[in-house]
């Protein structure tokens, strides 16, 4: 398998910021060329649509397993019922059938059903997922499902990031980099201008030092900073790209262990340094930490962009209190972040599955479905050019507008989950176990040369 990484492009980068931020001002004219360009897309898009559906026609009964871990979760299974509602009335030789499982059962639940003959069709999940299914045969190339004119118009860094041997194994749904969530409320609490975020790490210490003091309105103490470190991928994952902001790496490009770097120990250190000082909860899942920023007792953390639904599923009144940032810059790093992005992956189960996965697909990664969602639901960023303008922006993100001009995706190999939980337990060795940051480092890369079988 070719392992690769693949930065955004400043190009990309750039059109997707000003998608996010709203650009500057543009003068009449060039409002209505882009006026005019974008209702050419939408009618080209339309105009493609139709022809495909027409070339696609399902005339007999089929039924799409869809496998769905965000059924379960608060704030996410009202836009996914609709969807099968509306899908199902505009398709009615197509019934979704939902296969859910938490979080973190959701892959082993798809491949204990393959390993008993019973595939799934679509999978929801995220792009960390994609190289293990994979190299299971359990998502396949998406031009095998979706037409290369419907492709064209994803934006082409963020699709190379779904890239093994030269093609895309999963197709991104929208994407983010984690930004760094605060309570404003907080900070003026601690004294800080809730307008001026930190934006380095040493100024993170600062300001943390002060929100420290803090206790809630019951009286329970306040953590100053929230970093993921329990045992679950995706908290290897945010630590992963905590490694990228201090300008250090996990893996080379050729997939091999890279961590004899300065920005890998200094992120490491950064972990211990945290926790020795009570500022970061130890072992927390994100959930966990979702829940004590919306309760006012953690004043900054970093998640995922869409990680604002937890927040404001437990406490509709966050959007007062929550602002964004960017991610923060360590030692000699920019704070460059981890690409993160929701996606959709298929398995091959003949072609009538792979043509209603095909309609269902191009009804759901669209302005008019996903607008709200976006706006209202999940902050994130579209993936697609022409939802470029069209999809509503989360206030929220604010903030962090332009973070995505400093973002990459991991290494694709196999083991990248593996890996996500063994850097898990060498932030937990320096953590929760004590021990020395040069020790805990040495025990992951001979976990991890095991692991990648080095």
């Amino acid at each position: 398998m070719k392992k690769r990484l693949i930065a955004l492009t400043m190009a990309a980068a750039m059109v997707f910021t000003t998608a996010c931020s709203g650009g500057g001002t543009a003068s009449p004219t060039e409002a209505a060329k882009t006026e005019a360009a974008k209702t050419e897309a939408a009618k080209t898009e339309a105009a493609s649509t139709e022809e495909q559906t027409t070339e696609a026609e399902i005339t007999e009964p089929v039924t799409i397993k869809f496998a769905n871990y965000a059924l379960l979760e608060q704030g996410y299974e009202e836009f996914w019922n609709g969807v099968k509602t509306d899908f199902e009335a505009k398709n009615p030789n197509i019934t979704i059938e939902w296969v859910t499982a938490p979080y973190g059962e959701i892959v082993n639940q798809v491949i204990n059903m393959a390993g008993g003959g019973d595939r799934i069709d679509m999978i929801f999940g995220e792009i960390g997922w994609v190289p293990g299914l994979a190299d299971a045969g359990l998502t396949i190339p998406v031009d095998e499902v979706l037409p290369a004119d419907y492709l064209a118009d994803f934006y082409p860094a963020i699709l190379d990031s779904f890239n093994i041997d030269g093609k895309p194994y999963g197709l991104p749904m929208y994407v983010s980099p984690y930004v760094l969530y605060y309570n404003t409320e907080l900070f003026e609490q601690a004294g800080l201008d809730p307008n001026s975020p930190p934006t380095t790490y040493d100024e993170m210490l600062e300001y943390a030092e002060k929100l420290s003091q803090l206790k809630d309105s019951n009286g329970n103490p306040v953590y100053a900073f929230g970093q993921t470190t329990a045992s679950v991928p995706v908290s290897g994952s945010s630590i992963n790209g905590m490694i990228f902001n201090f300008g250090g790496t996990l893996l080379a490009d050729d997939g091999s262990l890279s961590i004899d770097n300065q920005g890998f120990k200094d992120s490491i250190t950064m972990l211990k340094t945290l926790d020795e000082k009570g500022y970061n909860p130890q072992n927390a899942k994100l959930k966990d930490l979702r829940n004590l920023f919306a309760l006012g007792q953690l004043a900054m953390y970093y998640d995922q962009s869409w990680g604002f639904n937890g927040i404001q599923s437990i406490n509709p009144d966050a959007k007062k209190f929550t602002a964004s940032a960017k991610p923060l810059a360590g030692g000699s790093g920019t704070g460059e972040s981890i690409l993160q992005a929701h996606c959709l992956m298929y398995v091959d189960n003949g072609d009538a599955q792979k043509a209603a996965c095909s309609k269902l697909t191009q009804y759901l990664v669209t302005s008019e479905v996903l607008n709200d969602y976006l706006a209202n639901i999940t902050p994130a960023y579209p993936a697609k050019k022409s939802m470029e303008g069209a999809t509503g922006t989360n206030p929220v993100l604010a903030g962090a507008a332009g973070s995505s001009e400093n973002v990459k995706a991991q290494v694709f190999v196999p083991q990248i989950s593996d890996l996500n939980l063994e850097l898990c337990t060498l932030a937990q060795a320096v953590t929760v176990s004590g021990k020395d940051v040069d020790t805990a480092i040495e025990d992951f890369r001979k976990a991890a040369e095991a692991i990648l079988g080095n």
